[in-house]
């Protein structure tokens, strides 16, 4: 199945977003629902709340006075970490429950209040965050909730901050304007991205790549981090490294809308051990290349595996090469080296630019290649460069 992430502040939206997601066939997992039923009378959730913060979170048929509980919980850290290490662990594994017994072909939306404070955005091969300013929320959550405004304030201060949001979002659904509006964003979302992902990852397909150069793109290395924090999830200790390398990792300088990540292994087994790993995280290997264009004279120290984006939304090359041979090594120097000399940078644009003309764009650039490696680690002995 394709699991996704959705997440959002109090008052931004996410619920909307979800009944969108549901109506378009989404199989809905949502977090608010599964830590209400943690703990419901009887349940061992509820037990242990009472035990951390008094009798007098209870209603007097024993039920979660839910208010009460706010009030203590929300206070400062300590309560709220108090808190989430009690329900955190029980609707973890209510949910693992409720995925189990769902269809392989499904695509789940796992509705995740707290994603960014359980670390779980990794997990998913798309993470969708709705969101909007805090005025906004506020006024949302006291007229359609009829929460104290101090309350609903205090509520947005104790979760994550907008900026953390926006570092785990693959998409960012602005929901500035009217439910209808963000209803149709949803609905463009899910029907353009997220059902060709669906569809690429259980088919084991790329998506189209536009390969033409672009001005440098200040989001390319948050597009990174995020596609590296979700190979370090899939691989575990089998990825001894994973970098950005590539022209997007040269700060400034324009390139193919293309990030390259390089996951740095142990063995050509261990990188064929991951391939599935990395398919169900959206990245599915490119079955008919297993080398890079040969720079010495050994050309088993050139061998590689790669593995292109599922997401029609990120376009990326995933590289997987041996530690220390020659490849790997270069990767890691090359963008360093184009970000210490711009005229070199202007060099290799040139190049680009013929050799997007050529019917083969990758053998045209070869040539400028060949002699650039030379060049490179010429620099990286003088300046005493390291991996």
């Amino acid at each position: 199945m394709l699991r996704i992430g959705l997440t959002g502040g109090i008052g931004a939206g996410k619920s909307t977003v979800s009944a969108t997601f549901s109506e378009c066939g989404g199989i809905i997992v949502d977090g608010d629902v599964i830590a209400r039923e943690v703990v419901e009378p009887g349940t061992e959730g509820l037990a242990q709340l009472v035990e951390a913060f008094g009798e007098d979170i209870l209603q007097p048929d024993g039920a979660l006075n839910r208010p009460a509980l706010a009030a203590k919980a929300f206070v400062d850290d300590e309560h709220r970490v108090t808190l989430n290490g009690i329900v955190h662990p029980l609707v973890a594994r209510r949910r693992q429950e409720i995925l189990d017994a769902v269809h392989e072909d499904a695509v789940v939306v796992e509705d995740i209040p707290l994603l960014v404070e359980t670390g779980m955005a990794p997990m998913f091969p798309l993470v969708v965050v709705v969101t909007a300013d805090i005025e906004t929320r506020v006024t949302r959550v006291v007229q359609q909730r009829g929460m104290d405004e101090a309350d609903a304030r205090a509520r947005i201060k104790a979760q994550a901050p907008e900026e953390q949001r926006r570092a785990i979002a693959d998409v960012l659904l602005d929901n500035s304007g009217s439910q209808g509006e963000l209803v149709e964003k949803a609905r463009d979302l899910w029907y353009n991205r997220v059902l060709p992902l669906a569809h690429n990852i259980r088919t084991r397909h790329c998506a189209p790549t536009a390969y033409k150069l672009v001005p440098y793109d200040p989001a390319w290395p948050a597009d990174a981090r995020r596609i590296i924090k979700r190979i370090e999830t899939a691989c575990g200790a089998k990825a001894l490294r994973v970098d950005h390398v590539g022209s997007t990792a040269v700060p400034g300088m324009d390139a193919k809308d293309v990030v390259d990540i390089q996951i740095t292994v142990a063995s050509l087994g261990v990188a064929d051990e991951i391939t599935d790993a990395l398919a169900n995280a959206g990245y599915p290997r490119v079955e008919h290349i297993t080398t890079d264009t040969l720079h010495t004279d050994d050309p088993a120290l050139w061998r590689k595996r790669i593995h292109c984006a599922a997401d029609p939304g990120r376009s990326a090359n995933i590289h997987v090469r041996v530690d220390g041979w020659p490849g790997q090594q270069f990767a890691l120097l090359f963008p360093d080296w184009l970000a210490a000399n711009p005229g070199v940078q202007e060099e290799y644009l040139a190049d680009k630019r013929r050799a997007l003309s050529a019917p083969d764009d990758a053998a045209a650039k070869e040539p400028w290649f060949a002699e650039a490696y030379g060049r490179a680690w010429e620099w990286a002995e003088t300046t005493g460069w390291r991996p």
